[in-house]
């Protein structure tokens, strides 16, 4: 017993000695906390690395048996415009508001067509035919590809302002969105088809492991959506309030389509720079919108006609240039920058 009195000191000592550890261990404690937590800035992290590394994956998809324009139209637009077709989703599930779903598209597409283009346009220029004295054939059917995408995104544009007359997109309306939408990727698909077997190319199984990833990245990217919505919907403030819930997320969509048109500039491969872009569209309008309608009705706003013009006008636009140069000229960056700056200054989307 009489070695009880020691003992009880020594426990003192110790928890003292652990109680000052635990004190002096608290302000890496909470970082480690602030790091696990998904708040705002660890969601868009989350979002921006899992998008990049889909970026990734995607270029390796094209070397392993897709190829040129055809990965922009047709394998590149579901994952650069997932994040939209996810926004639509799961405000759809919560039955919002479709005014937002709407922001989202329309400000995801015209910066696409716009400033996202320009960046490239002013420092590598977008030229598809770089040798001027001898056009190859690849050439010239990846141009005629290119005019093709474009005339849909004016095409898609057009029918979902004729379907809006009424001021009301229905669950009709949305069924045919999405089936023009899918008839124009089974047309795509069979001609990546034939092309294959024009060039004899096979689609090698190491696809299989890439489609794992990005699939695993595409969850990823989901969740940080999810998880972003209930975070600006609980503690938004300010710009970063709820009621811009659809102009933020379509700018913040776009920075990984921004990434994409960068990359394929800097490696000289301006067919995949701008089809992607162009295809990107297609996933907002029609897919995103019809997808949203099949669950709740959208009432179109009054800010919705001078932007789906808007939208038609700068794809004529790039129509023309492609047509009869072959490309953007650096000179038209500068005009699509301040064309954008314009749409944003004058909240055509409000």
């Amino acid at each position: 017993m009489e070695h009880v009195p020691q003992l009880l000191v020594f426990l003192v000592t110790k928890m003292e000695a652990y109680s000052n550890t635990f004190i002096k261990a608290a302000p890496i404690l909470e970082y480690l906390n602030l790091m696990l937590t998904p708040g705002f800035w660890q969601l868009i992290s989350c979002f921006l690395a899992c998008s990049i590394i889909m970026i990734f994956r995607l270029n390796a998809v094209e070397k392993n048996g897709f190829e040129g324009t055809f990965v922009g139209t047709l394998v590149m637009p579901y994952f650069s415009g997932f994040p939209n077709l996810c926004f639509a989703y799961l405000l759809a599930r919560s039955s919002s508001n479709g005014t937002m779903v709407l922001e989202n598209c329309l400000v995801n597409n015209v910066t696409n067509l716009t400033i996202v283009l320009a960046i490239p346009v002013i420092f590598w220029g977008l030229n598809l035919y770089t040798n001027k004295e001898k056009v190859n054939d690849e050439t010239k059917i990846s141009l005629l590809s290119l005019l093709l995408t474009l005339i849909a995104v004016i095409f898609f544009s057009a029918v979902t302002w004729v379907l809006a007359k009424d001021g009301v997109i229905t669950f009709s309306d949305g069924m045919t969105l999405i089936g023009i939408f899918l008839f124009w990727q089974v047309f795509h698909l069979f001609d990546v088809l034939k092309n294959n077997i024009r060039k004899k190319i096979q689609v090698k199984k190491r696809v299989i492991i890439d489609l794992f990833i990005i699939a695993f990245c595409a969850w990823g990217v989901f969740s940080s959506i999810d998880n972003l919505i209930v975070w600006v919907s609980n503690n938004g403030q300010g710009m970063f309030s709820k009621e811009n819930l659809g102009i933020l997320s379509g700018l913040l969509m776009v920075v990984p389509n921004a990434f994409l048109a960068v990359y394929y500039s800097a490696v000289k491969r301006p067919d995949i720079a701008l089809s992607s872009q162009i295809g990107d569209c297609h996933i907002c309008i029609p897919l995103c919108i019809g997808v949203f309608a099949l669950f709740s009705p959208i009432t179109i706003p009054n800010s919705f006609e001078p932007a789906i013009l808007t939208i038609i006008a700068a794809a004529l636009g790039h129509f023309f240039f492609m047509a009869f140069f072959g490309r953007l000229p650096r000179l038209i960056g500068p005009v699509l920058i301040g064309f954008y700056a314009v749409f944003i200054y004058k909240g055509v989307i409000s």
